[in-house]
């Protein structure tokens, strides 16, 4: 019966609809107490929380005692016709996950799909995906909830302000120095992994350094 107990207790189970984003950065929905060894396991530095509710008592003593760096941002849980994106929100986490400072890093909400499935969507926009590819990564995640005005988000979001400030986004090919970079770029380096668009496609080779 102990041994049981123990094989439970060690037990890894993931947060609903949880996945990699990308290097150091994943998604899911709201985890529970069950979740939480499984986040263990990830060392995380941050979380992004997007439910406008404060955490459980049980959640909120694991992040603080992993000395995780909560970034509660929250979004109404809002449903078609009312649905209400707030811009400035999606900015500012997005310039929390493109802060490699940041990782390992999660963004969640409830179920891990609208809320999460926009914020995701706006970074494949930085990133340089197609909507195709964008619009299919949020419908996966969403399945019979997909919302038309989330994807009308994500399509008319504007990502030029990540694109056009001087900074560098890149991908840090393996063993690069940081001497490699610019002293403004090592105080704040992003990434970009620099995915396929309707007209380019680079996967499969390493993103150099980008100054847009």
């Amino acid at each position: 019966m102990a041994e049981e107990r123990a094989d439970e207790e060690q037990l890894l189970i993931p947060p609903l609809n949880f996945s990699m984003v990308d290097k150091g950065i994943y998604r899911s929905g709201y985890p529970n107490k069950k979740n939480l060894p499984f986040l263990h396991k990830l060392r995380l530095r941050s979380v992004v929380y997007l439910c406008p509710e404060p955490y459980p008592e049980a959640v909120l003593e694991f992040v603080e005692s992993s000395r995780i760096n909560l970034f509660h941002l929250g979004i109404e849980g809002n449903k078609e016709p009312f649905v209400d994106i707030p811009e400035d929100v999606i900015r500012e986490a997005l310039k929390i996950l493109l802060d490699v400072r940041n990782h390992p890093i999660l963004i969640h909400c409830n179920k891990g799909k609208h809320r999460t499935g926009c914020l995701v969507g706006c970074l494949r926009k930085v990133q340089n995906w197609s909507l195709t590819a964008i619009f299919d990564e949020y419908r996966r995640f969403a399945g019979t909830k997909v919302r038309m005005l989330d994807q009308q988000f994500m399509e008319l979001f504007d990502v030029s302000e990540f694109r056009h400030n001087g900074l560098v986004y890149m991908y840090p090919p393996s063993g690069q120095q940081n001497n490699q970079l610019g002293r403004r770029d090592r105080e704040h380096r992003l990434i970009n992994r620099n995915m396929p668009s309707d007209s380019t496609s680079t996967a499969g080779s390493p993103a150099q350094p980008l100054v847009i």
